[in-house]
């Protein structure tokens, strides 16, 4: 450690010393020049600290920049001395001479001071610049003459530092008395006696300079002493003093100031020179030997010394001499940045951390002084710190809010201290703390729901989509593991349907879904940290199956049966256009795997039929000629729009004729027999038994009725009403639910023979006259009009094919169409079962009655082989399956909805509102039985 280091140190600390104090002080003294290891106090002891506290904080000695003297032992809680300290190096002559420094504690963290004052030992003796000094001294000089000797200096202060002097021998020269004492004073020799150059022209002098200190030290300067002849005046400086300043760091060369002396002499005697005699820092200034101008040749610093005095002698050629003294104030300029030490620092704080948490303390010191010296501290503003003044020139670095790792994770606290010269001069440290996560932070799914769609007919263990959350917090806070919340489906638990996994937040299928039976499901899956306490957050998944191609068509009607054959029945003077059959088919898949078209296979004859491709509906695409068979059979297939596609086909027996018998001839029954022929006499004649006793139950309820209030009108004239007599007319038993065919009263002509094959059954148009009225369930009735009446014959003209029977587009069961009246919205109405055994059989009745006129032909409305000519069944009577039927050629899907109340289906008078479509022109078979209704 050099000596200006030392110095410099030195100042700094005595400096500190008149700050506030801190936290504890402790003072010591020393002397100088101990052994190394020497104890300097007990420190524990004194500021009262556990031995346990000194190791637990990590004590340790906090010098600033400067080199430590001292070492701190914290197994034994006292300092010692680490290296020799000499005191005049340390701080020259300044007095008192002390070291000042902390000791640091952390955890939690505090500082002390301690001041160490190192005492002068008598170690350094007085010197001399020069080991000798010549004169040259006038023999006229007379006693009294001054001359001035060079100062000794002493490095010890005190009683350590210079005395007095001593000079021998003393014949001719002694000391002034101002010589003897100690301090700065001038020391001047003067002429005791006069010189004689003739008897002594050379004297030599010893100059001895000693302290006071025990044991006693001293230096010496020899004097050579030259007689010269007579120069009787002496030079004299203008002034004693000559006080200047200076600015610190000024360039070499410049002039501090101009000393000046006078000769009375004259030539030669009278010649002045100028000369620097002492000086602590010689190689600073220089003085012109003749001009007497004192310039600057080194460099000057105000931090290492803030004045200077330089002693000056002017001499003349005679040997005469004067002195002077020049005092130098040394201005102090801001050269200096503070400096910035960190005491000590955390590396890392918790988010949760309180207010007030200290994170650092911060020594910031400027050398300079007066204002160039004041130091304040400041950080960015968007940090959430502050700096607090313990303090002058220490600072701690504190949480000023609160702390989200989340929002800032790592800090590069930036502090710049600064002084408050002109201009003004900073420094900066960066200090990087680093926030530590708790788990404040729930995970948060980056969706706020989910769907997603899943193909039925699925593998199970299929990765149906993932779910993803994620957490703001850190490593173990942040690490999400997913779980099904407890749910049920249909009454089952959610986890047979999916599964989630875990680690990746992945949703499985645990099972194969089919979209006939479930169409989609809801569920929720929680997400969860690995904090203590772990936070969650749940969201919705919704899954949708997706609906496949794994169904074919259903074809619904017509029905196919075994052991019988059914045919549509087409009149030779059916027209182009006119309606066969129509072919109803459902798919219970959706979309466009539902979507049916229609095409026509194979056919007997594909020039005379056609089929609707959205519709399903065979028509003529001809007229029926003569020439055309009796039997047509076709096969239809039923396509649905899937891919791939599927589907269905079914077989239609058409007969073509205008007669029973005809029919019947080209339909032979593969099974008919003689058991067959008895089946049917007896199912015959039990048809008509049945019919006989529904008409005589209906001829008893309607008497009985009438008797009723036959009697009821008697009661009232026996008890004195004078009432009008009303007379009664039984209701008309038509088809109250408005589904059947038999909308109107109808009129019966049966004939009943013993051949079953002979018998007929007709029935006419509707009228009032009509005699027999068949209700919903074939119950016959007769009417006020013609009630009693029965005849086997009529002679009313059979009239053309009624074309009523054909549904309109909105009346059009399953995909093609639905009944739409104003009561009924379209695909909403309810549809009536399949025919009962009791419409079956009296079809089966009707059909008989048919065959047994030979001379009659089989009109357009009569009773057919085909379900569709039954007095209670329609094409209506298909069930409905219009649930998700796309209806081709229409921009509507059929949707049945099971919540929706069925309507009830429009009286009888709306369906007879509708207007009769034109008859067809009558043909020769036509007019043979005129009487026969058509048959819807």
């Amino acid at each position: 450690m050099s000596g200006r280091t030392m110095a410099r140190t030195v100042l700094l600390f005595v400096w500190v010393l008149s700050l506030s104090p801190a936290r504890g002080q402790v003072s010591y003294s020393i002397p100088e020049e101990m052994q190394k290891g020497a104890l300097v106090g007990n420190i524990a002891q004194d500021l009262g600290l556990d031995l346990k506290r000194l190791r637990a904080g990590k004590a340790r000695i906090y010098t600033g920049d400067s080199a430590e003297c001292i070492e701190l032992n914290k197994e034994r809680g006292v300092l010692l001395i680490r290296e020799r300290i000499d005191r005049e190096a340390l701080c020259r002559q300044t007095t008192p001479c002390a070291l000042h420094f902390q000791i640091i504690l952390e955890n939690p963290m505090e500082f002390y001071s301690v001041a160490v004052e190192v005492t002068d030992v008598n170690d350094n003796p007085p010197a001399f610049k020069n080991t000798e000094m010549k004169f040259e001294i006038s023999e006229i000089l007379q006693p009294g003459a001054k001359f001035t000797l060079e100062r000794a200096f002493d490095l010890d202060v005190g009683v350590n530092g210079l005395r007095g002097y001593s000079l021998k021998p003393s014949d001719n020269f002694v000391l002034s008395s101002q010589s003897q004492a100690a301090g700065n004073k001038k020391v001047e020799m003067l002429l005791q006696k006069p010189l004689d150059r003739e008897t002594q022209k050379h004297f030599t002098l010893l100059l001895t300079a000693v302290d006071g200190g025990e044991p006693q030290m001293s230096g010496t300067m020899q004097i050579e002493i030259t007689v010269l002849d007579a120069n009787d005046n002496a030079p004299v400086c203008s002034q004693s003093v000559f006080k200047t300043s200076v600015a610190e760091n000024s360039p070499k060369g410049t002039v501090v100031a101009t000393v000046t002396a006078t000769d009375a002499d004259e030539g030669s005697n009278g010649k002045i020179t100028y000369a620097i005699t002492s000086s602590v820092d010689e190689d600073l200034f220089q003085i012109h030997k003749d001009e007497g101008v004192l310039t600057l040749i080194g460099d000057i610093d105000f931090e290492k010394a803030s004045s200077y005095e330089i002693d000056v002698q002017v001499t003349d050629q005679g040997g005469h001499s004067d002195s002077c003294k020049v005092i130098i104030d040394v201005i102090d300029t801001n050269d200096n940045k503070p400096a910035i030490n960190i005491m000590s620092k955390s590396k890392e704080v918790s988010e949760n951390s309180s207010l007030g948490t200290v994170i650092a303390m911060i020594n910031a010191a400027d050398p300079d002084s007066g204002e160039n010296g004041k130091v304040h501290c400041s950080i960015d503003d968007y940090v959430p710190f502050t700096l607090q003044s313990t303090s002058t020139s220490f600072f701690s670095l504190v949480t000023a809010s609160e702390l989200d790792r989340e929002r800032e994770s790592v800090y590069n606290i930036s502090v710049v201290c600064a002084d408050e010269g002109s201009p003004s001069l900073s420094s900066s440290v960066t200090l990087s703390l680093q926030i530590s996560d708790v788990n404040d932070n729930a995970p948060v799914f980056e969706r706020s729901s989910y769907e997603a769609s899943i193909p039925e007919n699925n593998a199970p263990g299929l990765s149906i989509f993932t779910v993803q959350a994620r957490d703001a917090d850190w490593k173990q806070n942040a690490r999400v593991s997913y779980m099904l919340e407890d749910s049920s489906v249909n009454g089952v638990s959610v986890s047979s349907y999916v599964s989630v996994s875990a680690d990746s937040g992945a949703v499985h299928a645990v099972r194969s879904f089919d979209y006939e039976q479930i169409k989609d499901f809801r569920f929720r899956v929680r997400a969860q940290d690995g904090g203590s306490p772990p936070l969650s957050s749940n969201v919705s998944v919704k899954i949708v199956v997706q609906d496949q191609n794994d169904n074919a068509p259903q074809v619904l009607y017509p029905v196919q049966t075994a052991g019988s054959v059914l045919a549509e029945m087409v009149p030779r003077s059916a027209d182009v256009g006119y309606l066969v059959t129509k072919v109803v088919a459902v798919d219970v898949d959706s979309g466009q795997n539902a979507w049916l078209s229609y095409k026509l296979q194979k056919a007997t004859d594909r020039a005379l039929f056609e089929v609707g491709a959205q519709n399903g509906e065979i028509r003529t695409v001809r007229q029926v000629s003569d020439k055309d068979a009796v039997k047509q059979k076709l096969t239809v297939v039923v396509e649905d729009n899937g891919q791939p596609s599927r589907s269905a086909t079914v077989n239609i027996n058409v007969a073509v004729a205008d007669t029973f018998p005809e029919v019947l001839s080209e339909f032979p029954d593969p099974a008919h027999d003689k058991d067959y022929n008895d089946d049917l006499t007896f199912y015959l004649v039990l048809a008509l038994a049945v019919v006989s006793f529904l008409f005589i139950v209906s001829i008893i309820a309607i008497l009985s009725v009438k008797c009723y209030r036959w009697r009821r009108e008697r009661m009232f004239y026996k008890s004195g009403a004078n009432l009008p007599v009303i007379p009664y007319y039984p209701p008309l038993y038509a088809d109250v639910g408005g589904t059947g065919t038999l909308q109107h009263v109808y009129n019966y002509e049966v004939c009943r023979t013993t051949d079953s094959r002979k018998s007929d059954l007709k029935y006419a148009r509707p009228s009032t006259d009509s005699i027999i009225s068949l209700d919903s369930t074939g119950t016959h009735t007769l009417t006020h009009a013609q009630r009693g009446k029965l005849d086997c014959e009529s002679d009313d003209q059979q009239k053309p094919p009624n074309t009523d029977w054909r549904f309109t587009q909105n009346q059009r069961p399953g995909p093609s169409g639905a009944a739409a009246t104003p009561e009924v919205a379209v695909g909403t109405g309810p549809w009536p079962n399949p025919p009962t055994e009791a419409e079956q059989l009296q079809a089966l009745m009707a059909a008989a009655n048919e065959v047994s006129e030979a001379t009659n032909t089989l009109g357009p409305g009569t009773m057919g082989l085909s379900t569709r000519y039954s007095p209670q069944f329609t094409l209506q009577h298909v069930p409905d399956y219009r649930q998700n039927v796309y209806i081709p050629g229409s921009t509507a899907t059929l949707t049945a909805n099971p919540q929706q109340p069925q309507q009830a289906l429009p009286p009888p008078q709306a369906a007879t509102a509708q207007p009769e479509p034109p008859k067809a022109a009558q043909t020769p078979a036509s007019k043979k039985k005129s009487t026969k209704k058509e048959k819807k």
